[in-house]
C-alpha cells in the first residue's frame, strides 16, 4: 500500500533544502521519523515460535504523533478511557473555526494563536453556560484542536465535547433546558470573536489585521451529540494523527501525489493532485510546535475538579439509575463498595436538605 513515507523518502530532502531556513526542528523531526519509521534505523526485535525454530524480525515504529501508520493501540487506549469518564448524560458537540483573515497570523504564530483558540472557545462557552438563563451550571468540556480539511488545507477549528447539563451553584445536577439547544450560537460567537480580539492585542499581534474582521459573523456551530461515544470515535482518530491516512493515498507517479477525500457539503469523494513538494508543504503545515496542546478538560473534567466531576457522576446515578447503570458500576471488593454506598447516602441526605430548606422557605413567603 502507498504510504506517506514513500513519498517523504523520496523528496523529503528536497522539500528540506528548498525550504531553507523555515522548517522548525518538529517538523525536521517528523520528516525524519516518517521517512524511517519501521526500518533499521529504528531497530526491531525477534519473534520466536514455541513450536518449531521459525523467527520473525520486526522493525521499530517511530512513534512520532505525526506519523500515520504508527499510534493505532495508543487511540484505542485513549478512546476506551474517556469513554470511562463519560458521564451519564446527553452531550452537544460545539465547534469553534477561526476565520480565514487569522490563518496567516496562525501558520505564523501557531503557539500563540492555537493556545488562544482553545482558552477563547472554553471560556466563551462556560460563561454562557454559567447564565442563569441557559443552564447556571458548570459544564465538562473536552477539547480537541484540529487545523485541517480533508484537502489537506489550513482550517484552525476546536471541536469540544460538552455534557448537556452541569453542576449548579448548591451543588446539583442541571439538564439542559432543550434536547436540541445549549446556548444561543450568535451570542456564543460574538464572545468568542471578542476574546480573540483581546488575546492578541494582549500578545501584540492585533496589528495589520483588517478592521472588517471584528465585524463579520464567526463561524460556531453546535449539535446534539447523543450519549458522546460516536464524537469520542471520530475526535480519537486525530488525536495522534494528523491531515491525512494512507488509506486516502490512491497513487504516486512522475512527482505527483493524488488522495480522495469526501467533501463534508456534498458528501461526494473527490481527488486532489498535487507536485510531491505542495503535498509535504501542506501535510508539514498541521505540525504542532513544541508546548502546544492538542486536547485539553475544562469546567468538570478538569483534572483539577475531580471531586466536582464524582459528585456529578454520583447525582446522576441517583436521579437516572437505569440510565447510568451502563457506564457506572458498583466497586467488586468490599472497602470500596462501602466508600460508594456512603457517598449515595450523602448525595440523598443532601438532597433531601435541599428539599426541606426549599419547601420552608415557599411558606415563609
Amino acid at each position: 500500500m502507498l504510504e506517506v513515507a514513500d513519498i517523504v523518502r523520496l523528496h523529503g530532502t528536497a522539500y528540506a533544502q528548498q525550504s531553507g531556513g523555515r522548517l522548525i526542528s518538529v517538523q525536521k523531526r517528523a520528516l525524519r521519523d516518517i521517512a524511517a519509521c519501521r526500518t533499521p534505523f529504528f531497530g526491531g526485535h525477534v519473534h520466536h515460535c514455541d513450536q518449531c525454530p521459525q523467527k520473525v524480525f520486526s522493525y521499530h515504529s517511530c512513534g512520532n504523533r505525526c506519523c500515520p501508520k504508527c499510534h493505532q493501540s495508543q487511540t484505542d487506549r485513549w478512546i476506551g478511557k474517556q469513554r470511562g469518564q463519560l458521564l451519564p448524560c446527553s452531550y452537544f458537540l460545539v465547534t469553534f473555526t477561526l476565520p480565514e483573515d487569522l490563518r496567516r497570523l496562525a501558520r505564523s504564530h501557531p503557539r500563540i494563536v492555537y493556545g488562544l483558540l482553545m482558552k477563547a472557545a472554553a471560556d466563551a462557552l462556560q460563561k454562557l453556560t454559567q447564565d442563569p438563563r441557559y443552564l447556571g451550571a458548570r459544564i465538562g468540556a473536552l477539547a480537541v484542536l484540529h487545523t485541517w480539511t480533508r484537502a489537506m488545507l489550513l482550517h484552525p477549528h476546536v471541536h469540544m465535547l460538552v455534557t448537556a447539563g452541569g453542576l449548579s451553584a448548591d451543588r446539583t445536577w442541571v439538564d439542559s433546558k432543550h434536547s436540541q439547544f445549549l446556548v444561543p450560537v450568535q451570542a456564543l460567537s460574538v464572545i468568542f470573536r471578542a476574546k480573540i480580539c483581546d488575546g492578541l492585542n494582549k500578545a501584540g499581534l492585533l496589528g495589520g489585521l483588517p478592521p472588517s474582521l471584528w465585524k463579520k459573523k464567526w463561524v460556531v456551530h453546535c449539535q446534539p451529540a447523543g450519549r458522546g461515544e460516536k464524537v469520542l470515535e471520530y475526535l480519537g482518530r486525530y488525536v495522534f494523527r494528523i491531515a491525512i491516512t494512507n488509506s486516502r493515498l490512491e497513487s504516486f507517479e512522475g512527482g505527483q501525489v493524488r488522495f480522495r477525500y469526501r467533501d463534508n457539503r456534498t458528501q461526494q469523494i473527490r481527488h486532489v493532485t498535487l507536485p510531491a513538494l505542495e503535498f509535504i508543504e501542506r501535510f508539514l503545515q498541521h505540525v504542532l510546535p513544541r508546548g502546544c496542546v492538542k486536547v485539553r478538560y475544562y469546567g468538570i473534567w478538569s483534572p483539577s475538579c475531580r471531586k466536582q466531576l464524582q459528585l456529578a457522576r454520583t447525582l446522576l446515578a441517583v436521579q437516572r439509575p437505569a440510565t447510568a447503570s451502563s457506564t457506572l458500576s458498583l466497586p467488586s471488593d468490599s472497602r470500596s463498595s462501602e466508600t460508594y454506598a456512603k457517598m449515595v447516602r450523602r448525595v440523598l441526605a443532601y438532597l433531601f436538605v435541599n428539599s426541606l430548606s426549599a419547601s420552608l422557605r415557599d411558606r415563609r413567603r
